[in-house]
């Protein structure tokens, strides 16, 4: 419409500016045919544009129409769903969480009884052996063995001592000796302080000890469970070296060994690091099979 417009407007003055320069050239005859002329020609102007503007179809308004903005397989969003996405993301429409607290302990009931035992489950896979731990303590030594043939050994003697001192803190203590000097065949042991009988015969035994100044000295030589002899010395304000020795007749498997006798009065044995004043000897004499 705007171009029919300016189209006519240029039509109209086109034919002014033309009946302007006729009027100045032309006699009154031709310019009465002249504007005759100019009457038809805006005659058929004025319908041209009549007929363009009722020819000319009209833009109607540009409706608004949805667009796809998701795939397929997609839902679309409605709008309330959308508020309310934009609502619940914003702190100020958030609504707090109330967490009930529950007593357990009100809940809790008394305590069932046991079920039976269940099957047991299957075997699992081995697994793989583990790392090798470490060494252990060494253990006590063993006892003896047993006696070989009776020819190859007819012999027995032992010579032990102590370099500790020694009180008496119990009614009966056995005597353990600490340094070994002869142990033919290792039939005295050195961990009981008692020597065994592997040679059936007759023995001699001898107990030397050095007493304390002031106190009793009171020991016992022992056969198995019973004593066989008393080494004993008073108390005196000089330490003595006070000696025991007799003979047994020992049976295999017989055992021979020293205890202290505590009575009402302090009872010790006196020795040093530097010198044995304690020693316990035996030895075979005669072996009852020769």
């Amino acid at each position: 419409m705007a171009r029919a417009g300016g189209w006519m407007s240029l039509q109209r003055g086109d034919l002014r500016d033309a009946r302007q320069r006729t009027s100045r050239t032309c006699t009154p005859l031709a310019q009465l045919k002249m504007s005759a002329v100019f009457l038809l020609l805006l005659v058929a102007t004025a319908s041209v544009s009549a007929v363009l503007e009722k020819g000319l179809p009209r833009r109607e308004a540009r409706r608004l129409s949805c667009v796809r903005c998701c795939g397929p397989s997609e839902q679309p969003v409605s709008i309330i769903s959308s508020r309310y996405t934009r609502m619940s993301s914003d702190p100020a429409f958030l609504v707090p969480k109330v967490q009930p607290t529950i007593d357990i302990t009100i809940l809790k009931g008394e305590k069932g009884e046991m079920g039976e035992k269940g099957y047991p489950g299957a075997v699992g896979k081995e697994g793989e052996r583990g790392l090798r731990g470490f060494n252990g303590r060494k253990g006590q030594k063993g006892q003896p063995g047993p006696q070989g043939h009776s020819c190859k050994q007819l012999y027995a003697a032992f010579s032990v001592g102590r370099r500790k001192p020694l009180h008496s803190s119990d009614y009966f203590q056995q005597v353990i000796f600490d340094t070994e000097f002869v142990n033919l065949y290792k039939h005295f042991n050195m961990f009981s302080g008692k020597f065994f009988c592997y040679v059936p015969g007759i023995y001699y035994f001898s107990l030397n000890v050095h007493t304390w100044n002031f106190k009793e000295t009171y020991l016992h030589l022992m056969k198995n469970e019973k004593e066989v002899a008393i080494l004993y010395a008073q108390p005196s304000d000089r330490s003595i070296m006070q000696s025991q020795s007799l003979m047994l007749d020992l049976q295999e498997g017989e055992e021979v060994w020293v205890r202290m006798f505590k009575r009402e009065r302090e009872n010790a044995i006196y020795s040093e690091e530097s010198d044995v004043y304690i020693i316990f000897n035996g030895h075979l004499i005669k072996p009852a099979v020769e």
